[in-house]
């Protein structure tokens, strides 16, 4: 029997540190299913990316690191703060799971009540790569490829990821 994990972030974008601990978890585990997830959100200042979209940039990210044998994409949606509803609709969502690999404290606590072990994962140069740092940065228009892989960075470029993430943070006025 295969030792399969579930590793679950919104990855708005995939970055360096995902990929990092993606391959951290891979050394544990047989299979990982990396659980997309809020992927009912996008086009706001969390969440810019489509669920389809962060699908494909981890998709090809697995593709160019020959892991895509060792990995399911799910999307996972929110229960709108539901938050005692949250695990049945991961179990609903993603493939059959022994462990979850997760850093967020609420997860941990609902993962733990529903009797589902949970591992933390080390810090991959958190200061450096943030999810929000580099969505900061694309909308400030300061440099930011070098904190995602390559293929992440040609497809946010490909959809117009960049104008869309500045139009989103006027809209929403964030700075």
């Amino acid at each position: 029997m295969y030792r399969r994990a579930l590793f679950v972030g919104r990855f708005q974008p995939f970055h360096l540190g995902h990929l990092a601990a993606l391959k951290w978890i891979l050394e544990r585990e047989d299979i990982v299913i990396i659980g997309v997830g809020s992927s009912q959100f996008s086009h706001d200042p969390l969440n810019p990316f489509t669920a389809g979209e962060r699908v494909e940039m981890i998709w090809r990210v697995l593709m160019s690191e020959g892991l895509l044998n060792r990995c399911v994409i799910a999307t996972i949606p929110d229960t709108d703060k539901k938050h005692s509803l949250w695990v049945s609709m991961v179990l609903h969502y993603a493939p059959r799971f022994q462990r979850v690999y997760t850093n967020d404290p609420l997860s941990q606590l609902l993962f733990k009540e529903a009797n589902i072990e949970v591992s933390p994962i080390p810090m991959f140069k958190r200061g450096e790569y943030s999810a929000t740092r580099i969505r900061r940065l694309i909308a400030e228009g300061k440099p930011w490829e070098h904190l995602v892989p390559r293929e992440v960075a040609r497809f946010i470029k490909e959809i117009g990821g960049e104008d869309r993430i500045r139009r989103i943070y006027r809209a929403f006025g964030t700075s």
